[in-house]
């Protein structure tokens, strides 16, 4: 193998890992909060690792770089947090609960206040 080949294969066994974990993730956390921040990482990380691999092995065989695959990863690191994260606050404020060990609620406060505002109208 040559050098190209094991940078080819690092980044795409390091993506593999990432998705795979990311499916461990869903499988094992307890509540849907955590859950949405392990597939959000997980992809973002695992897709962005593959498509590095990608863009090395298409310049490494002459195929010339192509700009697609560098927006397509920064479409994923843009979209997928924000994403996740409405996603999340959709889920809080139609009352999907969280796990009994939460530690910090810090959207409560949020809540409240934006419960007040509205009966103030």
């Amino acid at each position: 193998m040559t050098g190209i080949e094991i940078l080819i294969s690092f980044f795409i066994i390091l993506g593999t890992f990432f998705i795979a974990t990311s499916s461990f993730g869903i499988i094992r956390l307890p509540d849907l909060y955590s859950r949405i921040h392990a597939a959000a990482k997980g992809v973002t990380m695992g897709v962005a690792c593959v498509m590095i691999g990608a863009i090395v092995y298409f310049v490494a065989n002459g195929y010339g770089f192509s700009g697609k695959n560098l927006l397509a990863i920064i479409f994923i690191v843009c979209t997928v947090p924000a994403a996740s994260h409405m996603i999340a606050r959709a889920a809080y404020h139609t009352g999907v609960y969280m796990w009994e060990e939460t530690v910090c609620d810090e959207l409560k406060s949020d809540c409240e206040i934006i419960k007040a505002e509205a009966a103030d109208k």
